[in-house]
């Protein structure tokens, strides 16, 4: 069926412009939805004060967004304001804290892009930006370019005048344990398989029906060869569009990137009519059948609110307008 839904998307564009004005849904006045990463997440790996470590981080990061959001603020700022916190705190595979690449280095990337004009902003393979979701913003904002890497990327940084820290501020002895268990080939543990794969991102509808969607990942635990995922990609791992949705996802890049997975799932809602969460699962079992795990969150025109993942389970949270506000971990 996704397949054919490939096939007839344009034929639908011309039946259905707006397709998703056709769900009778109630709307948010704002709404927002922030991820940390999916992966394998079993509670029996999981200590209580590392438990609630990580629901206090992902609360506070959704607060600080939902904030701006009930303040009047747009959906641009609310989803900086969650992912800088979460690009600061250790526990997350983005900033510090960030997995290593085989040479022991950090190789960040980062994307956020607007749903109203479709602007968006990519940085990728940068090791001294403190916080590259910044960073994609201002190639956003300055508009010649979409995606800038490494050297180049960092030297844009600084004509910017935005905060450049030492690369060994990014590194803690928790991911260099990991690349030592990795390089050595040993049996990976629960843990080690969770945070592999851990990107962070958020999306965000305001109170100007406005749509935006950020991500930002340190990658895959030992990458090589300069290996580039899903998250700095508009389409594959960030995309909005105020006629259909906001999407971040998470987990194993190539396959989200085979799958345009961000920008597919904003189709489908757009021009078939279907609705966050089932736009959202049609995405994440292909990616499942191509070979792939991960998940994504969704924030819908009319400020739904989605998470699907393949995986055990996903760092999330969301709030809105309505009272809505809660985070989670595992798939049950």
């Amino acid at each position: 069926m996704k397949h054919l839904l490939r096939i007839f998307l344009p034929l639908f564009a011309i039946l259905l412009p707006t397709a998703i004005a056709a769900h009778e849904v109630e709307q948010s006045d704002w709404s927002i939805a922030i991820h940390g990463g999916a992966g394998t997440i079993a509670r029996e790996s999981m200590t209580p004060e590392r438990e609630a470590a990580y629901n206090a981080a992902l609360q506070g990061a959704l607060d600080a967004g939902a904030a701006v959001l009930a303040e009047g603020g747009t959906a641009e700022d609310a989803v900086i304001a969650a992912i800088t916190l979460l690009e600061d705190d250790p526990l997350f595979n983005a900033g510090r804290g960030a997995v290593l690449t085989w040479e022991g280095r950090v190789s960040l990337d980062s994307s956020l892009m607007l749903g109203h004009d479709l602007s968006a902003g990519a940085a990728a393979g940068v090791s001294n930006v403190r916080h590259p979701i910044l960073l994609a913003q201002e190639v956003m904002r300055d508009g010649r370019h979409v995606l800038l890497s490494g050297e180049g990327a960092e030297i844009f940084a600084a004509d910017r005048g935005l905060e450049q820290v030492e690369e060994e501020w990014f590194i803690t002895p928790r991911r260099l344990e990991s690349l030592e268990r990795f390089r050595a080939n040993a049996i990976a543990t629960l843990e080690d398989d969770e945070h592999r794969y851990g990107t962070v991102g958020a999306v965000a509808r305001d109170t100007h029906g406005n749509l935006a969607a950020g991500t930002s990942t340190g990658g895959m635990t030992g990458k090589r060869w300069g290996r580039i995922g899903d998250s700095p990609l508009i389409g594959a791992g960030t995309y909005a569009d105020n006629r259909a949705c906001a999407v971040s996802a998470t987990g194993t890049g190539e396959y989200f990137i085979r799958a345009s997975v961000a920008r597919a799932i904003c189709d489908l809602m757009r021009l078939s009519g279907m609705g966050p969460q089932e736009a959202a699962d049609n995405l994440m079992t292909e990616v499942l059948e191509l070979g792939g795990t991960g998940g994504v969150i969704v924030v819908s025109n009319m400020g739904q609110t989605a998470f699907s993942f393949n995986t055990s389970g996903m760092y999330r949270g969301r709030a809105d307008s309505t009272g809505v506000n809660e985070v989670a971990i595992y798939g049950d």
